[in-house]
């Protein structure tokens, strides 16, 4: 069995986050899904989440093809998580840049060697979470 990992905030889940879980669930036979907790939403991109990490974890576990969806780390070892899941496969986001940069040699000191797979953008002018985020802002204002 080839076990697949990805991670991410995924706040706004649209077709975007879909196509990008579908392609990773592609990769291999189980499909993994960390969802980041709020604190590191907020420190990673400065400010909270929409919504907040149980509302982003039910929604990850309710997709079918999502085998296994867990909370990331709270501790200051963000990659503990990645050494306990063992994956075969890590597939990133396009624009994925958070906890990626040198994540083959970090995961090879700790006896991890995945195969790390970059997933194509699905239509990023429309399917975006910042998009969305800034028609909710829209809606509201109108």
């Amino acid at each position: 069995m080839t076990r697949v990992l990805v991670f991410g905030t995924f706040d706004i889940l649209h077709p975007g986050h879909e196509y990008f879980l579908k392609q990773a669930k592609n990769q291999g036979d189980e499909l993994f899904v960390v969802v980041a907790r709020d604190s590191t939403v907020k420190q990673v991109k400065g400010k909270p989440p929409h919504h907040d990490e149980n509302y982003r974890l039910d929604a990850i576990q309710k997709l079918d093809y999502v085998d296994k969806a867990v909370f990331g780390s709270e501790t200051s070892d963000r990659y503990k998580i990645i050494e306990d899941i063992n994956p075969d496969v890590i597939c990133l986001g396009y624009d994925q840049d958070s906890f990626t940069d040198n994540l083959e040699a970090k995961l090879q000191k700790r006896g991890l060697s995945p195969e790390i797979v970059r997933i194509s953008a699905y239509m990023p002018h429309v399917h975006k979470s910042k998009h969305y985020k800034e028609q909710g802002q829209k809606q509201k204002a109108g």
